[in-house]
């Protein structure tokens, strides 16, 4: 039998954090093992308590979520990071992006994608709400990186890149393009390296400064 992926929920409503607790206890491989609503409460949870999957909100009244990650990674880097949350400034999604969270997802979306966001990311994969990277790719500062720090995409990187900004896993994106897990896994890691980074989260990040650049537009074949 596999264990449980074990949960800790940080949100500052009650109501709503008691309602998604009853929620996740439906879900044989969920387990909440703790719920709080202060970054101290969460900080004395992780640091006795075994978590596989933060469920973090940002605005937590007095305090800011994402003051919480810096903390929470020097004291367990295995620990993943999913906010659940109903709206980031996006200099704060990009700090938590770049802090090294593993995925974003809107307190309203449907409870179902929540289940699986949760299972993505204690899975090593991530979660990106679409509409939230749209938002940041429109209000990012593309003059902040500069154009000789990430070269251009073969069309097969950027259908890869797009899946992965979909959410998709490295199955679903092979189901996708009909090809190898074996060759998606390679794309990836090709990405990685014309970006500079190591991460899918370091990825998303570099996507999103672009994302209305030439990382995800057609190519111009009649240059």
């Amino acid at each position: 039998m596999v264990d449980p992926v074990r949960i800790l929920f940080v949100d500052d409503h009650k109501l709503f954090r008691e309602s998604l607790v009853r929620l996740l206890e439906r879900e044989s491989e969920l387990k909440v093992v703790a719920h709080c609503a202060t970054l101290a409460e969460a900080n004395r949870i992780v640091a006795t308590t075994p978590i596989d999957v933060v469920l973090l909100d940002y605005d937590l009244g007095a305090e800011v979520g994402t003051d919480f990650l810096n903390a929470l990674y020097r004291m367990r880097r295995d620990v993943k990071v999913l906010m659940v949350t109903g709206g980031m400034r996006a200099s704060a999604t990009l700090k938590a992006v770049d802090a090294g969270i593993s995925g974003i997802i809107l307190k309203h979306s449907d409870p179902y994608q929540l289940v699986e966001a949760i299972r993505r990311v204690a899975a090593g994969e991530t979660w990106w709400d679409t509409g939230v990277l749209h938002s940041l790719g429109a209000a990012s500062d593309k003059s902040s990186m500069p154009v000789e720090r990430v070269k251009s995409l073969t069309d097969r990187q950027r259908e890869v890149l797009r899946s992965i900004l979909d959410g998709l896993t490295n199955k679903e994106i092979a189901s996708r393009m009909q090809a190898s897990e074996t060759s998606i896994k390679a794309s990836i890691q090709e990405l990685f390296l014309k970006a500079g980074v190591r991460t899918r989260s370091q990825l998303v990040r570099i996507a999103i400064e672009r994302f209305s650049s030439d990382w995800l537009q057609e190519e111009d074949k009649s240059s």
